[in-house]
């Protein structure tokens, strides 16, 4: 095969998928004889470019990709920038140099191979059915139609941006709970309160990337890296739950010894969301107390750091997963430590600007973008629709101001548990690293540091991985899917957002609703919001019917039609006894009732389970 080459004047300085010099590019002779001929690299089809430095010793050589030779005469003496596009496959792609000449040349020519990149346009849904597409757009539709807020959705399949789409508007009700028919409109640019999502994609991609340098070990004590204070500022209190009370002393030894990894496995023994940020907190109950009786309140960061230094830990470090904002709140501050940099300049500088990411901020409104840039979240600030209140609570609709309270009032918007926004296409973007592990000329994590991250994290949690969510045994179904693979990996944010990325199938979804965009639904859940019961904020839907049919070019129709009918049938299911015709329970059945008409199309059976299931709703 004739190769399309350029001669170029150096080497970039770039950070290389992989550098191999042959022959014998492990530097050694390996008694397989054949090892040391071949190296292998993730790249997918239809882009891909090389780096050849050959010297001027070098008489002769053999190229392949994948099987392919390359016609390599007259590549010699210089650097060879080399097209292999034309080869590349999805996955695990394969290069030989041999038959180097004359023989006795030890690593002479050096080979180096760059990361994958992003194709923005595309001639199809690479496998990902259109069938299946348009019915997840045609539920989201319905449910908006029927009160649902707004969402977007971004899927990037085989190093392509396949999908990208947007539905409803920014900000969907007033702040009584009537619907806002004036609000602009959710384009694919706008920017999304990504909730606990940031965790992944501030502290969790920042530590790897140290890891990867060598810069930090997660096996490094928080006091080492923060200061004896973190253990010996501690309280002396018992908390009001806590199985087993321990002494002061105790306490002491318990942070002494706490790591970097029992952070990120959930398991350091801090409460899941001490309320730092409201006075009246009382902190051994767990709930709000006498007035001004918060011993750790904190409205800046720098008191939030000495806060979570005097808190006392819950359980023993170990024993138990307790999911805990507290601990990527500590992680940011370990990152900032490691970086002489606050999170979101660090992030800008190694991660968004790199990749080239447009729409992606901490503090959105501070960086240009103006509040209708941004889908809004609660209607009444943080006071849950007039119900909670502390001082300095936000009341006005929040707008590009991050919801999380302990992000926006004790760690002024940066924080690496909440407080990034982002479109789906940026997000997308940046959760597509997991797969390699870098974008193009640069490298973020290493292949090892990507397995140790998002391997199980010990015998029986194969849900969790080092921060990342994993699929496991079908542990995180109502997230990823049925037909995710064990080892996909992701999380969620309490606004309704979603990222994950399936390496088994080159597949990236970011999924970005705004839920709590409406109505509390029943003051005895302060946390139920209206957007909370339409399948449009359940996530999970969307990995679960884009693997419809992918990769087969069967007809499911069918499927996708009895998938309506059960999907309408099971929505009856969720309506709470005593409903009435305005609960939103109740209209998002409705909404699927409308889809399964749509998909009915002239079938009279399906029809009919549609009016059956109309006639069994609350007030008809």
């Amino acid at each position: 095969m004739r190769v399309a080459a350029v001669k170029a004047d150096a080497v970039p300085q770039f950070g290389w998928q992989k550098t191999a010099a042959f022959p014998d590019w492990k530097g050694y002779t390996d008694d397989t004889l054949a090892m040391n001929s071949m190296v292998s690299f993730r790249f997918f089809h239809g882009q891909g470019a090389i780096w050849l430095g050959v010297p001027d010793t070098v008489e002769r050589y053999s190229l392949y990709v994948n099987g392919v030779k390359y016609d390599t005469e007259g590549l010699t003496g210089g650097v060879w920038q080399v097209d292999i596009s034309g080869d590349t496959v999805d996955g695990v792609n394969t290069l030989e140099i041999s038959n180097v000449f004359p023989l006795g040349l030890n690593r002479a020519i050096t080979v180096h191979i760059p990361y994958p990149s992003l194709l923005e346009d595309t001639d199809g849904t690479e496998g990902i059915r259109p069938e299946a597409l348009e019915m997840i757009s045609d539920i989201i539709e319905s449910d908006i139609r029927h009160g649902f807020t707004s969402a977007q959705l971004a899927v990037i399949r085989n190093g392509r941006l396949v999908f990208s789409d947007a539905w409803g508007t920014v900000n969907a009700y007033h702040p009584d709970g009537s619907p806002k028919a004036d609000s602009a409109p959710v384009t694919t640019g706008t920017l999304y309160d990504l909730a606990s999502v940031t965790k992944m994609f501030s502290v969790n991609y920042a530590v790897q990337k140290l890891v990867t340098d060598g810069t930090l070990d997660i096996e490094s004590r928080i006091a080492d890296i923060l200061g004896e204070g973190f253990a010996a500022d501690t309280l002396d209190f018992a908390y009001a739950d806590a199985e087993a009370p321990v002494d002061h002393e105790t306490q002491l030894a318990w942070k002494r010894a706490l790591t970097v990894r029992d952070m990120l496995r959930h398991q350091a023994g801090f409460p899941a969301g001490p309320h730092y940020n409201n006075p009246d907190y009382d902190m051994s109950l767990q709930a709000v107390g006498a007035r001004d009786s918060n011993l750790c309140y904190a409205v800046t960061r720098e008191e939030t750091l000495a806060a979570i230094f005097r808190t006392p830990l819950l359980y023993k470090p170990g024993e138990k997963t307790v999911y805990s904002d507290v601990d990527y709140m500590l992680l940011t501050f370990v990152v900032e430590a490691v970086t002489g940099q606050r999170l979101d300049a660090y992030m800008d500088e190694v991660f968004f600007k790199p990749l080239g990411l447009t729409r992606t901020a901490f503090l959105p409104l501070a960086h240009g973008f103006k509040p209708d840039d941004c889908a809004a979240t609660e209607l009444n600030g943080n006071t849950r629709d007039g119900h909670v209140f502390f001082d300095g609570i936000r009341t006005g609709t929040l707008q590009g101001e991050v919801q999380d309270e302990r992000a926006w009032y004790c760690m002024e918007g940066v924080s690496g548990h909440a407080g990034l926004f982002a479109n789906a296409e940026d997000l997308a973007k940046l959760a597509g690293v997991m797969l390699t592990g870098g974008y193009g000329e640069h490298r973020f994590f290493s292949r090892n540091v990507i397995d140790l991250f998002t391997a199980p994290k010990a015998v029986g949690f194969g849900q969790w991985g080092l921060g990342w969510w994993r699929e496991g045994d079908d542990q995180r179904v109502w997230y990823f899917g049925t037909q995710a693979a064990p080892d996909t990996v992701g999380h969620q944010g309490w606004t309704g957002t979603l990222a994950m990325t399936d390496p088994s199938r080159n597949l990236v979804i970011a999924y970005l609703t705004n839920k709590i965009n409406s109505p509390v639904t029943d003051e005895s859940n302060l946390n139920g919001f209206d957007g909370s019961c339409y399948t449009a904020s359940t996530l999970g839907f969307v990995p679960q019917i884009l693997s419809i049919g992918m990769d087969s070019g069967k007809d499911i129709s069918g499927q996708l039609l009895d998938l309506a009918a059960d999907m309408a049938t099971e929505s009856l299911r969720l309506i709470p006894e005593g409903a009435d015709a305005q609960h939103p329970y109740v209209k998002n059945a409705e909404s699927k009732i409308e889809v399964l008409r749509r998909y009915a199309g002239n079938d009279a059976a399906y029809h009919q389970l549609a009016d059956q299931l109309t006639g069994m709703l609350p007030g008809r």
